[in-house]
């Protein structure tokens, strides 16, 4: 099995409704983004996948949430736009795109700070 992973970040603002404490008021983070494909079998050009499409679809993704206040988008209605959600809503976009490439997706794991991370997974 290969994987191969790749790191963007966004910055994004959001509050979490009903949690208690401090989030609950409007905040700001510089997310870090992690995202893992993997397959069983390399291309012809002996790739997994090539990172720059991988980055060009993990950009065009961020590119509608960066620098956004998340609870105002229709991707997060109804829901707290937590880093767990944010990592399932990134890995489902992700894993849409890359299908027909003939890889899976792995995990998204989504940096808050430098010391607090989550991980969506299938």
């Amino acid at each position: 099995m290969y994987e191969v992973t790749i790191i963007k970040s966004f910055s994004a603002a959001h509050l979490l409704a009903e949690i208690g404490g401090k989030c609950e008021e409007l905040h700001g983070h510089n997310f870090k983004v992690e995202i893992t494909a993997s397959a069983e079998e390399l291309n012809s050009n002996g790739l997994l996948i090539d990172f720059r499409f991988l980055k060009k679809i993990l950009g065009d993704i961020l590119e509608d949430i960066d620098h956004k206040y998340l609870n105002s988008l229709a991707s997060f209605s109804g829901i707290n736009p937590s880093a767990e959600n944010i990592a399932r809503y990134i890995f489902e976009k992700m894993e849409e795109k890359v299908k027909s490439s003939g890889v899976n997706m792995v995990r998204v794991k989504i940096w808050e700070s430098e010391n607090a991370a989550v991980t969506y997974r299938s």
